[in-house]
């Protein structure tokens, strides 16, 4: 039989283990009610400070006594090895002894990860290797074949980082004709695209709705969404529409459009509008039979906001101000 574990030599990354975590893995270990759960604690640590001292490495923030596997009780009662990224997520860090050819990924781990890095741990526990990284498991074993070059974590943790806050979209500039980079007329944007039947994308776009439509001051631009991670080659595109109102406020309507041959956006994608704090006050998500996702509402002169666009756990975040 093969030994993956030597193909995969070409893209891991070998570590030394500290005395740190070692000690600290013992001390987790020494908690443990058998010598079972014990083993399995100490080799999760052992994995998780590896990914730990490698993303430090790397300038990637982490947070990791936040981990659900540094607290005691999810270490009793669960099989985890996760490590808090922030402002990402939980990225899982499974180990793996040597000379194993799959890795086992409990069910408790397949939900609310970023990723999962594959950790070699040498048998005197002072070496580690970071065999490869995936980006999804949904089986209780994984082959090693199926591991991508520990470098794609990377790109993975760059993709999830959030919009930067200063980066705001200003719209009442956009009123006076000055718009931000990446933001395009509808014609421009769709013309830059792949052609469809025209019908599956500007019926929906210039539907009805008496509090904007036939308004010279309305003004409108749109974004591509790039979830390419998880929808291959279909970008959606965002599209922004204000108008301002008697009263001071100013009217906003986002639409989220499928693009390419795609007539229908991706079941359960979501379009998302964030306050300051972050917290969700207007959401839609896509069915089955959706060509788009429609948000309406008012601001005040000054205020911000966010809109985001997931799907599963992949999301883009635009900021404005008004």
């Amino acid at each position: 039989m093969t030994n993956i574990t030597n193909q995969l030599d070409d893209f891991a990354i070998t570590l030394p283990i500290s005395q740190a975590a070692r000690t600290t893995a013992q001390q987790f270990a020494n908690q443990q009610p058998n010598s079972q759960k014990a083993e399995q604690v100490k080799l999760n640590t052992l994995a998780v400070s590896v990914v730990n001292d490698y993303l430090q490495m790397m300038e990637v923030p982490t947070n990791l006594t936040a981990s659900d596997s540094w607290n005691p009780i999810m270490q009793l009662c669960a099989d985890v090895a996760d490590l808090e990224v922030s402002s990402v997520g939980r990225l899982e860090c499974r180990p793996l002894k040597l000379h194993e050819q799959v890795c086992s990924v409990p069910p408790e781990t397949w939900e609310e990860r970023v990723g999962y890095v594959i950790v070699e741990v040498d048998e005197t526990y002072t070496e580690a290797k970071l065999l490869g990284f995936v980006k999804k498991v949904a089986t209780e074993t994984l082959p090693l074949n199926q591991l991508q070059p520990i470098e794609a974590l990377i790109d993975r943790l760059e993709q999830l980082k959030t919009s930067p806050v200063d980066a705001l979209a200003n719209l009442s500039q956009w009123f006076v004709g000055q718009f931000e980079t990446g933001w395009q007329t509808v014609d421009a944007l769709w013309n830059s695209l792949e052609a469809r039947p025209a019908y599956a994308f500007r019926s929906p776009v210039t539907s009805p709705d008496t509090s904007f439509n036939q308004q010279e001051t309305v003004t409108r631009r749109a974004k591509l969404i790039d979830l390419g991670i998880k929808i291959v080659d279909q970008p959606v595109m965002l599209i922004v529409e204000i108008a301002p109102e008697a009263n001071g406020q100013t009217s906003i309507r986002l639409q989220l459009h499928s693009t390419g041959n795609q007539i229908y956006l991706p079941t359960g994608v979501q379009l998302k509008v964030l306050d300051t704090s972050k917290a969700v006050f207007l959401e839609a998500q896509a069915r089955s039979a959706d060509n788009y996702l429609q948000l309406q509402f008012r601001g005040e002169l000054q205020e911000e906001f966010s809109v985001q666009v997931a799907f599963d756990d992949m999301s883009i975040t635009e900021n404005f101000v008004i």
